[in-house]
């Protein structure tokens, strides 16, 4: 059906036939100051993403995994457990998973392959957690449009929807997905905005969350955010939160090395329009695992379970001292800034931390070290011309690890300096070609909290930590010496 021109419905709309007012008042009411702390709070379901009374959507691609993550975040809110990171507010809840999609077969082979991953037995989710599939005859259709009937919300649908809700002390429906849901114009603004309010005043009269998981259109097949939903805006609009679900990128993969082939078994989430909670800069990681069921006498079907996952922190176990001898080899020799070249920067990283460059977990982390040193200064990037006359790049010392006038700004490796390492010696800056062992002798030992103490945004040691680094701003040297 090709939807109407706003402009055209509106200039067609018969004026309002409805009793007409008299005496008509308005009187704008003044706000009564309160104490914050009596202010009741907002009633959290599941982490910041489920709040009782309020709508959700999930955006993803198809097969992107949205099923099997609505089927862990059920699990999680049924059990009471924190499965996939997210704190189940209030202990374990009511869940009930509405499939559109899949039959009542395929939802038990996800579930009971979540279950086995997890070992969450029949008793763990007794009563708790309600399963329907439109494929088995429980139809959702909780409005239709015609050209002759215009919209028409399915009141008796509606009613008995939201006294089930209510009978079953239901705190988190999920609805998968939400273009089932209905029988519009997904195109429509005005009709999909009202099936939005309609869901969003069923949450509100349920007493619960509901999650409508919803695809992506074509044009935002590359990298899914709240506007690549499909039809109309007016839903996204509607919804408190959207959660948008991306496969691993080729980039993604390649920073934290990934083989190409099993980056599809990664996604991350992340809200993108959150206004009830604060905004957070960073995605939640997921990996899909492969559990075989048993089913048959070949082990049987093996289904999607998905799993938390953290990328790899580049400067896990990393310290100053580390540092600083990196940039004592760079110091001897010549090294270029492109990990192509067979002299390449992080030859010598490689060499100080046992890892082989040509290992691609191992030459991804080696990359992502040397792109924070670069940034914080440690390491400078010189073009200046090679033996065959043509100009490179290449890396260089830039602030020592130990040059107490010009520390990096936000510390040498940001987070990554290992706190547990408190005796790490440093040293002065060697000459070209010196030896470590020889810049040991040459120069003053200087402890590594002097070196955090002079970069707090750390967050690990203060001068007044360490009397010894006090000792030593006052010209009284270090004891020993």
């Amino acid at each position: 059906m090709t939807a109407t021109p706003l402009r055209d419905r509106l200039e067609k709309a018969a004026p309002f036939a409805g009793p007409q007012p008299v005496n008509v008042s308005v009187s704008a009411t003044p706000y009564v100051w309160r104490n914050p702390t009596t202010i009741k709070p907002r009633e959290w379901i599941y982490g910041r993403s489920i709040q009782r009374g309020h709508v959700r959507a999930i955006v993803a691609q198809g097969g992107a995994g949205k099923t099997i993550l609505s089927v862990g975040e059920a699990l999680a809110m049924v059990t009471g457990r924190d499965i996939l990171g997210q704190r189940v507010v209030g202990g374990p809840k009511n869940v009930w998973l509405w499939n559109l999609e899949d039959d009542g077969d395929e939802l038990a082979r996800i579930i009971q392959a979540a279950c086995k991953h997890w070992n969450i037995s029949a008793s763990d989710i007794a009563g708790r957690l309600f399963v329907d599939s439109a494929l088995d005859g429980a139809i959702l259709k909780l409005a239709q449009s015609g050209v002759s009937t215009g919209l028409q919300i399915n009141r008796p649908l509606v009613e008995a929807l939201t006294a089930e809700l209510i009978a079953r002390k239901i705190d988190y429906l999920h609805v998968d997905p939400f273009v089932s849901s209905h029988a519009v114009d997904e195109s429509d603004n005005m009709e999909i905005d009202a099936v939005a309010k309609e869901w969003a005043a069923v949450a509100k009269n349920g007493n619960c969350g509901i999650g409508l998981a919803h695809h992506v259109s074509k044009a935002g097949a590359a990298e899914a955010t709240a506007l690549s939903a499909r039809g109309a805006v007016a839903l996204i609009n509607a919804c408190r939160s959207v959660l948008v679900l991306n496969r691993m990128s080729e980039e993604e993969a390649k920073r934290y090395g990934i083989e190409d082939e099993k980056r599809r078994r990664y996604f991350r989430v992340y809200d993108d329009k959150n206004n009830r909670a604060p905004p957070s800069d960073q995605s939640d990681w997921f990996r899909m695992l492969s559990v075989e069921l048993g089913n048959d006498d070949f082990g049987g079907d093996n289904m999607g379970v998905v799993v938390p996952w953290s990328p790899p922190d580049p400067f896990e176990g990393v310290s100053v001292d580390h540092l600083y001898r990196v940039q004592c080899l760079i110091e001897q020799g010549e090294y270029k800034a492109h990990h192509s070249a067979s002299n390449w920067a992080g030859q010598a990283v490689a060499s100080v931390f046992g890892l082989d460059v040509d290992d691609k977990a191992s030459r991804a982390r080696i990359i992502n070290m040397l792109r924070v040193w670069v940034t914080n200064g440690a390491l400078v990037v010189d073009e200046r011309r090679d033996a065959n006359r043509q100009i490179k790049k290449y890396l260089v010392v830039g602030k020592w690890a130990n040059d107490q006038s010009a520390t990096p700004a936000g510390g040498v490796a940001l987070q990554g300096v290992a706190p547990e390492q408190q005796s790490a010696t440093l040293h002065t800056s060697p000459r070209r070609g010196g030896s470590v062992a020889g810049a040991a002798g040459a120069g003053a030992q200087v402890s590594q909290n002097r070196f955090v103490a002079d970069n707090p945004a750390l967050g690990l040691a203060r001068e007044d930590d360490d009397p010894a680094v006090a000792a030593f701003d006052r010209g009284e040297g270090f004891p020993n010496g």
